[in-house]
């Protein structure tokens, strides 16, 4: 009877202590640790990497001189040419204004004379490569503000992304919402986990844009582009300080541009919308150039900036004398050069092939 007690006294000081069986497999006190992400999967080793990481590693270094804090972590991104194809065989907002002026069924008849002159200009550019006319970024913004007017904000969402679900032109094995730059897609990442907040500053549509984007989890409001005024549907021609909005009522779209958003406009765009000179730039084109001299200019930061080349003439559509023209240019100006040709180990993934253009309509 002693005997059985003190077995069972035994027992329970047991259980009591915990489970009587452990694994064997690890030290109770010994943790896993997660594996270290993999960044650019999709990028060859480049000077352009490099500097890249060496300028996060260092600005996110709290033992840095160069340190910079995370609510100021602002980097800014171009859109078409910079993360989003922009050769098929020209820009996505130029392809999807002559869509509409030139062969939507529901508008084509409808469309003013000059969105239509807009359209055929886009249309004998890419088909015949005419030269578009002196300042065609604001003959095509002034259209484009006139060839949706009247739409709402979902309306012209849906329209956008019904459109960019089409094959883009110039490449089998994509769409147009699907011709992201997937080396970039990866510098996103990667700036995102280093507490960096980047902002789209583009000059096409901010609402195209968006629509763009909605896809890779960018809020809205991270969102810059060009912009036309919005008004209610009852408003008419009542300015909105004079007009209260009812309850029944929605925004659409109007006829009138505020600002298209290139050079010294997307400076300006950045200091009202953000409040804040980014430290990091990123573009391919001279209407980034203001943008990135802005980021250059920051007082208080170490900065760096970045220009993508599109000098891959086998995987993408490429202008390689433009192209070795921009590169010595961005290179004179201070900017970190981008090749697609030799940094980028893909462009648009597996699966994409470069083809012709084609013209279904």
């Amino acid at each position: 009877m002693k005997k059985n007690l003190l077995l069972m006294l035994a027992l329970l000081c047991m259980v009591a202590q915990g489970p009587l069986f452990t694994s064997c497999s690890k030290d109770d006190n010994q943790t896993e640790k997660p594996l270290p992400k993999t960044y650019f999967a999709s990028w060859n080793r480049c000077d352009a990497l490099d500097t890249l990481k060496a300028y996060v590693e260092d600005v996110t270094n709290p033992k840095s001189a160069h340190f910079i804090s995370k609510e100021d972590r602002i980097a800014t991104f171009d859109m078409d040419g910079t993360f989003v194809g922009e050769l098929y065989p020209t820009y996505f907002e130029y392809n999807l204004l002559e869509y509409r002026a030139l062969d939507d069924p529901d508008y084509k008849d409808k469309a003013p004379e000059d969105v239509r002159e807009a359209a055929l200009n886009i249309r004998h550019f890419v088909r015949e490569g005419m030269a578009l006319p002196d300042h065609f970024d604001m003959i095509h913004a002034r259209a484009a503000a006139k060839a949706y007017a009247g739409m709402t904000i979902a309306e012209f969402d849906a329209y956008v992304k019904k459109y960019a679900a089409t094959p883009a032109n110039g490449f089998t094995g994509m769409t147009y919402a699907q011709s992201f730059y997937k080396p970039m897609l990866e510098v996103f990442d990667y700036l995102k986990d280093h507490d960096f907040t980047y902002y789209i500053v583009s000059g096409s549509d901010r609402f195209i844009c968006r629509s763009l984007v909605e896809s890779l989890g960018i809020e809205p409001n991270r969102v810059i582009g060009m912009d036309v005024c919005l008004a209610t549907n009852a408003q008419g021609g009542n300015i909105g300080v004079d007009y209260t909005m009812k309850k029944d009522e929605y925004l659409v779209r109007t006829d009138s541009l505020i600002i298209k958003n290139l050079k010294t406009n997307k400076v300006r765009q950045i200091s009202q919308e953000i409040g804040k000179i980014p430290v990091l730039s990123f573009g391919n084109s001279s209407g980034d150039e203001a943008m990135h001299n802005y980021c250059l200019s920051n007082p208080k930061y170490r900065t760096a900036t970045f220009m993508l080349v599109a000098d891959d003439a086998e995987r993408d559509h490429a202008n390689l004398a433009e192209a070795a023209k921009r590169e010595e240019k961005w290179r004179k100006n201070g900017y970190t050069v981008i090749s697609m040709k030799n940094d980028f180990k893909t462009i648009y993934g597996d699966g994409v092939v470069k083809t012709e253009f084609s013209f279904l309509y």
